[in-house]
């Protein structure tokens, strides 16, 4: 079964609520491609790596979290930004990226797919007096050390984080999936026990160290896999049409 694109982008526009977000990047269509839409593959980044298995899995539509043309980069088309653009245009396939709308969504959001990975009841926004904070607090359904938590987050990412141990037990944990080590004062402010994200700057170690929280860097990469899986999947079921996703590794 095939669906035109321009209703497979307007449900997901629609489904995200992109247009009331303000971002750093176009969300939607970045790329159109074939008119007709069979098979969806999603990855986290549009890479070429993607892009080159896109093209043999038979994708029409490429789903990713981290698309292109953000604000404030070179326009001109050179380079490594021509090869990806030859890529998609060569192949007749759509580029379709979602940068914070997949991060805030309720139920395919990267914030709320990682809390059920990881076994985290969402219990609100980490700055609920700022509803453009994207980031997440909740607890865990018993208390463990930062340690054994650290070990389960290795087991269900598949990559070892890093680990800043603060006091005591962790009970309560504040997230933001990539790169939102920014929020740490935020999670601080909370009161959590452990704060989570995807990557860390030379400043995070003394928040954390100074605070007496725990923080773990779990990757950028593996923090945000699956939003794009979620997505992908509902589009599939909503339209009857195949979805692959494809995992480019990336260590950071």
């Amino acid at each position: 079964m095939a669906i035109a694109l321009a209703i497979l982008v307007e449900e997901a526009d629609r489904y995200l609520n992109a247009a009331r977000i303000n971002d750093y990047c176009p969300n939607g269509l970045q790329v159109e491609g074939r008119p007709q839409v069979r098979r969806i593959v999603s990855g986290v980044t549009a890479s070429q790596a993607l892009l080159d298995a896109a093209v043999e899995a038979g994708a029409d539509v490429v789903l990713v979290h981290h698309g292109y043309f953000w604000k404030g980069e070179n326009s001109c088309v050179t380079g490594m930004k021509r090869r990806r653009l030859h890529t998609l245009l060569a192949n007749d396939m759509s580029l379709l990226a979602y940068h914070l709308p997949l991060d805030v969504h309720a139920d395919v959001g990267n914030n709320v797919q990682l809390a059920a990975q990881l076994g985290i009841t969402v219990e609100g926004s980490l700055e609920p007096e700022n509803p453009s904070t994207v980031g997440l607090v909740g607890s865990l359904a018993e208390a463990m050390t930062a340690q054994d938590f650290a070990r389960h987050v290795h087991q269900v990412l598949g990559r070892e984080p890093l680990l800043i141990t603060g006091e005591g037990m962790i009970r309560r944990v504040g997230w933001c999936t990539g790169g939102g080590q920014g929020y740490i004062d935020q999670a601080i402010a909370a009161g959590v026990d452990l704060y989570l994200t995807g990557e860390a700057s030379e400043q995070t170690f003394h928040s954390a160290q100074e605070s007496g929280i725990s923080f773990i860097a779990a990757g950028h990469h593996a923090t945000e896999r699956y939003g794009v899986q979620a997505l992908g999947e509902y589009l599939a079921r909503r339209f009857a049409i195949e979805h692959v996703f494809i995992d480019c590794p990336n260590p950071i």
